[in-house]
């Protein structure tokens, strides 16, 4: 465990309360990994106060015994969640649970699997977020890496600024990265139905501004292994979640009447539909569709 005690952190915070950034961390059966997660939190150098929050969704392992022994040594930084079930196999997301609880300025995401490697990180985020109030959110770069060493030639998220469009059309950011306004008081009911919520949390967060990238931060580690819920899945398996993600920001946006991003991602969703079921399928729906129509035109 880190040598680093909660008065090291908390003693250059020029205020001691509310925090300003509270550090939204879920994680499940993550025992092998949440020290680190939790320790580049803690290693944060800043002159404002964080709160780190750590939902662990009853862990089968010991996840919930090591953010425990943290929790107790840091009781006045780290705000755990734990669950007594599993609540994600009932269909419940989880980070909207841990924003509900978090209180700061600023939300800043990192999953119990993957961790930070700059101790500047959120106090450089939070420099730039208070001196340009055009921007809503901020990220970095990062290395993905699996139990044989760092992956070369991945492909993450954005490594250049966003407009803000490009962040309501869902452009992808390397959400271990992320650190944002908390603008977004209540999410929309279609959010429930989407797989990627980080995405359609973007979008959201594009009509309130434009996104920074900040290419001098240390990248963080993003850890691809069998049990992450997406690093490692099938490309049909990603194609479904994509396709039922942009399903559900097209309903939104039907919903809240914005023709042109609607019409985005509806055109998104045809896309990875055809790339899930292919063109066969497709034409088959079409002839059915034709059929039924007619059908009903004769018998009137």
């Amino acid at each position: 465990m880190i040598n680093r005690t909660e008065q090291d952190i908390m003693k250059n915070w020029q205020l001691k309360e509310p925090p300003v950034v509270s550090v939204c961390c879920t994680t499940y059966n993550h025992k092998d990994y949440i020290s680190e997660a939790i320790e580049g939190f803690l290693i944060q150098e800043t002159d404002f106060p964080f709160e780190i929050i750590i939902r662990d969704d009853c862990s089968a392992d010991k996840t919930a015994e090591i953010v425990k022994q943290y929790a107790e040594k840091y009781p006045n930084i780290i705000k755990p969640i734990y669950e007594t079930e599993n609540q994600f196999s009932k269909g419940v997301k989880p980070m909207p649970v841990v924003y509900k609880k978090a209180v700061g300025k600023y939300f800043a995401l990192c999953e119990g699997d993957d961790y930070w490697t700059d101790p500047l990180k959120l106090q450089k985020q939070v420099d730039f977020l208070e001196n340009n109030d055009d921007y809503v959110i901020t990220y970095t770069d990062v290395e993905a890496f699996d139990e044989n060493g760092n992956i070369d030639g991945y492909v993450g998220g954005a490594t250049r600024d966003l407009e803000s469009v490009e962040l309501q059309k869902a452009f992808a950011i390397n959400t271990l990265t992320a650190c944002f306004r908390n603008v977004i008081k209540e999410l929309p009911p279609e959010f429930q139905c989407t797989q990627f919520g980080d995405l359609f949390l973007w979008s959201l967060l594009g009509a309130y501004g434009k996104g920074k990238f900040l290419k001098d931060i240390k990248p963080a580690r993003y850890r691809m292994h069998d049990g992450g819920i997406f690093s490692k899945q099938k490309p049909k398996k990603i194609f479904e979640m994509q396709h039922l993600t942009n399903l559900s920001l097209y309903a939104y946006y039907l919903r809240t009447k914005d023709i042109y991003l609607s019409q985005f991602f509806y055109r998104n969703s045809i896309y990875y539909s055809f790339l899930l079921y292919g063109v066969f399928y497709h034409m088959v729906t079409v002839i059915r569709i034709t059929i039924t129509r007619l059908k009903n035109f004769i018998y009137l």
